[in-house]
């Protein structure tokens, strides 16, 4: 099926760094299993695919994500990624809001000099028992654990920790879940207010450069320990990347940049 093809770095303004996104511009309706094997092609940490609703583009984007193993429920950066491409190739209006049909319902993005913001769902984490094999793969003790719905969320004593962690990912392979999120205040030397690093060896991807997602869940968690709605999120991945996080309630507004790296076609 041929179709526009795009990697985008998002959450970031410079190229190579971020984390890439592949968007794939549909024309047709495509089944899963053509989509799944367009993802293990790419093998990005995810493949997003856009399909028009309707002749009006008041009624969005039909929006699905895909690693190079499965589908998923939610993604931030291939969402940033394709509001992006639509505005950059004028498939809307920069003035016009970017609306996606997603399995976790309408997800709008704005634009506004540069910055993209997201309206996504809060996921807010809560206190649990670590599964058995969590704190040894990690390879550290945390402070706190919690599951958001979708990960679990560990905290740790500082953002030194975080930077240096080393898991055992075969181990981490046996902990149930789409991902592990670890965090810690960010302290003087990030520029932020707090520091992450997510990884998710079961849908296929060790360590994700920057996740929009796992700051549904970081956002409403460093606003209550913090007492503030308005915050950074650095991700300490080997390509870092910025977030920056306003919380609402039940919603989440998480920005940033985007830059498209590679223009194609898929034949």
């Amino acid at each position: 099926m041929p179709a526009a093809l795009y990697i985008v770095d998002a959450f970031t303004n410079v190229r190579f760094a971020g984390n890439p996104a592949a968007i794939c511009l549909l024309t047709d309706r495509a089944d899963a299993f053509w989509m799944q094997n367009v993802a293990a092609e790419m093998n990005l940490s995810e493949t997003a695919f856009l399909n028009q609703r309707g002749e009006a583009l008041e009624e969005g984007f039909d929006l699905r994500w895909f690693t190079p193993l499965a589908e998923v429920d939610l993604c931030g950066h291939a969402t940033l990624a394709s509001a992006h491409i639509l505005w950059t190739t004028g498939a809307l209006s920069e003035l016009e809001v970017a609306r996606f049909h997603t399995r976790s319902g309408l997800l709008t993005a704005t634009s506004d000099e540069g910055w993209i913001e997201l309206d996504f769902p809060a996921l807010m984490a809560k206190t649990v028992l670590p599964p058995p094999n969590l704190k040894s793969a990690l390879t550290i003790e945390p402070v706190w654990v919690g599951w958001t719905g979708m990960d679990y969320l560990v905290e740790v004593t500082h953002a030194a920790a975080v930077r240096d962690l080393t898991p055992d990912f075969a181990a981490l392979l046996e902990v149930e879940t789409r991902g592990i999120i670890v965090t810690a205040r960010a302290g003087k030397n990030y520029g932020a207010d707090f520091v992450s690093r997510f990884f998710a060896p079961r849908y296929g991807i060790d360590e994700d450069p920057v996740t929009g997602s796992a700051h549904c869940s970081l956002g409403p968690y460093w606003a209550t320990k913090l007492h503030k709605n308005e915050l950074v999120g650095h991700q300490l991945s080997g390509r870092g990347g910025e977030v920056r996080v306003a919380v609402d309630g039940h919603r989440v507004r998480l920005s940033g940049k985007a830059v498209t790296v590679l223009r194609g076609e898929l034949s």
